[in-house]
């Protein structure tokens, strides 16, 4: 089963690969997925003036108000603005409260649980390019950082996820909060993980950092890093689940 839709500002694919005898359910558990983040997007998008994120950053919601998910995403953002020394701040002086790296990993996570729940055990649910598989091996391709028709590196996930940040899709976005000022040190930067929930959040936060990001993203638990600084070298951790030979540069 296939299934394409337009959710949250970036295109959202799932494939799920079961017993023909399963395809009801899972084409229940396929509209489930999609009306969940479509939910996330009225909710905690900060470019939605009626959302609960926007409600809150006016303060026309408490803190002790708001509802156990927001609470939870804006525990995550302090969690990596900590652990990151302030590089990974969703609160920019001047700027509206902006939790979208941390909700995007986030909900997609919660997405790939329902397929999981509804019984699904082979599943590839591909975010923007961000990755949740089950019951691999799945091949993730993670596109060039200035060659948008070419791949840096290839992958093989079989129970877990992967996230890229990068400039290319929207420019110098990523900002370090210690500084103010675009994150430039890398060109992109892909983490692999248990969840995308962390994949996302720590591939964010460790691109915020710049270049002390790779040494950082590559000291968690869990979390193999695969990067492409700005003077295009690649770094990647020994246990990096690739499985086509990169260039030593990315040129």
């Amino acid at each position: 089963m296939r299934r394409v839709d337009h959710v949250m500002g970036f295109p959202v694919s799932l494939r799920i690969d079961e017993e023909a005898d399963g395809e009801g359910e899972f084409e229940a558990a396929a509209d489930a997925l999609f009306a969940w983040l479509r939910e996330v997007d009225a909710r905690f998008s900060p470019f939605r003036a009626d959302s609960e994120v926007s409600r809150y950053d006016r303060g026309e919601v408490e803190r002790h108000e708001l509802s156990a998910d927001l609470d939870e995403i804006l525990a995550l953002c302090e969690h990596y603005r900590l652990a990151t020394g302030g590089a990974f701040d969703v609160r920019l002086p001047g700027r509206a409260l902006d939790p979208c790296a941390v909700v995007k990993g986030w909900s997609v996570q919660r997405a790939a649980e329902l397929l999981t729940s509804a019984g699904a055990r082979r599943f590839c649910l591909n975010a923007g390019g961000d990755v949740v598989a089950s019951g691999g091996p799945w091949r993730v391709g993670v596109r060039h950082p200035e060659h948008a028709d070419r791949l840096c590196t290839v992958l093989e996930l079989t129970d877990g996820a992967v996230a890229t940040s990068a400039r290319y899709e929207r420019g110098d976005h990523i900002i370090d909060g210690r500084t103010g000022r675009p994150a430039t040190g890398l060109l992109s930067l892909t983490v692999v993980a248990g969840t995308l929930t962390e994949a996302d959040s720590v591939a964010t936060a460790a691109f915020a950092m710049g270049t002390e990001g790779i040494d950082w993203a590559a000291s968690l638990d869990g979390c193999e890093v695969f990067a492409v600084t700005a003077d295009r070298g690649v770094l990647r951790t020994p246990g990096f689940p690739s499985v086509a030979k990169e260039r030593a540069a990315a040129a």
